[in-house]
C-alpha cells in the first residue's frame, strides 16, 4: 500500500503540472487523454465515465484540472471503494478549516486518550501520557499517516471521533459527494466506509485550493518529533 504523504503529494504534483500545460479550450468541453497521450476534447454529454481509454489496471481513476474542476480522464469514477488512507484526505481539510479559521492553533496542545493510542496500523506509537502540538500531530498524519494522531485530533476538535466522523459526513455532503459515508477518520476498513474516485477529486480539491498552507506538511522530505 503507497503510504499517505506519497499518494497525496502525486496527487498534488500531477494536477498541478497538469494545469500550468493544458492549452485553453471553451468553458462547454472536457478534456480526455488518447492512449497515445494526444488531448482530446469532447461534448461534456458525449464522455463516456467508463471507457478507460489508457486501460489501467486500477478499478477507478480521474484526473481534474485544479483550478476549474475541470474532468480530464474518468474511469468508474462513482464506484464505491474503500478508500483507506485517502480518508485522511477529509480529517486534514476539516484540520485545515479550523486552523485558517482561528478555533485552534499550531502550538495548541493535544492530549491523547487510550481510544486514539489504541488505533493500530500506521501510527508513531502515541502515549495516553503525552501530548504534542496541532503541528507535529499535523507533521503526523501527513507524513507518517498516524492513525493514533488523527483520531487524537478528531477528539481535540469535535470532543469524540464520532462527533468527528459526522462532521466529515456534513462536509462530504455540501461538497457533493454523493458516493461517500465516513465511519471513521483514519481509513482502517470497516463496512460502509465508502468513497468514489470522484468523491476524493472533490475533497482534495477543496483542500489543495481553500487551504494550500496544507502543502507545507505534504511536501516533507524528512523530519523528526519528540525532539527525536
Amino acid at each position: 500500500m503507497y503510504s499517505f504523504k506519497k499518494l497525496f503529494s502525486f496527487i498534488t504534483i500531477f494536477i498541478l503540472l497538469v494545469s500550468l500545460s493544458l492549452p485553453c479550450f471553451g468553458e462547454d468541453s472536457i478534456y480526455v487523454w488518447s492512449p497515445t497521450n494526444t488531448l482530446l476534447t469532447t461534448n461534456a454529454n458525449n464522455v463516456t465515465t467508463n471507457e478507460n481509454s489508457l486501460n489501467l489496471e486500477s478499478q477507478s481513476a480521474i484526473l481534474i484540472e485544479q483550478t476549474t474542476g475541470q474532468i480530464l480522464y474518468s474511469h468508474n469514477i462513482h464506484e464505491q471503494l474503500r478508500p483507506a488512507s485517502v480518508t485522511k484526505v477529509m480529517s486534514i481539510l476539516l484540520i485545515m478549516e479550523a486552523l485558517d479559521s482561528n478555533k485552534i492553533s499550531l502550538t495548541d496542545t493535544v492530549p491523547c486518550s487510550e481510544h486514539a493510542s489504541s488505533m493500530g496500523g500506521s501510527q508513531i506509537w502515541l502515549d495516553p501520557k503525552e501530548t504534542l502540538t496541532v503541528d507535529e500531530m499535523l507533521k503526523a498524519i501527513c507524513v507518517a499517516s498516524a492513525n493514533d494522531c488523527v483520531v487524537a485530533m478528531a477528539e481535540f476538535l469535535a470532543g469524540s471521533e464520532d462527533a468527528f466522523v459526522q462532521m466529515m459526513n456534513d462536509k462530504a455532503k455540501s461538497l457533493g459527494m454523493n458516493d461517500t459515508c465516513f465511519k471513521n477518520c483514519h481509513g482502517l476498513d470497516e463496512d460502509g466506509h465508502v468513497t468514489s474516485s470522484y468523491d476524493i477529486a472533490l475533497m482534495s480539491r477543496e483542500l489543495l485550493n481553500k487551504h494550500p498552507g496544507v502543502t507545507k506538511y505534504t511536501t516533507i522530505w524528512m523530519d523528526s518529533l519528540r525532539d527525536r
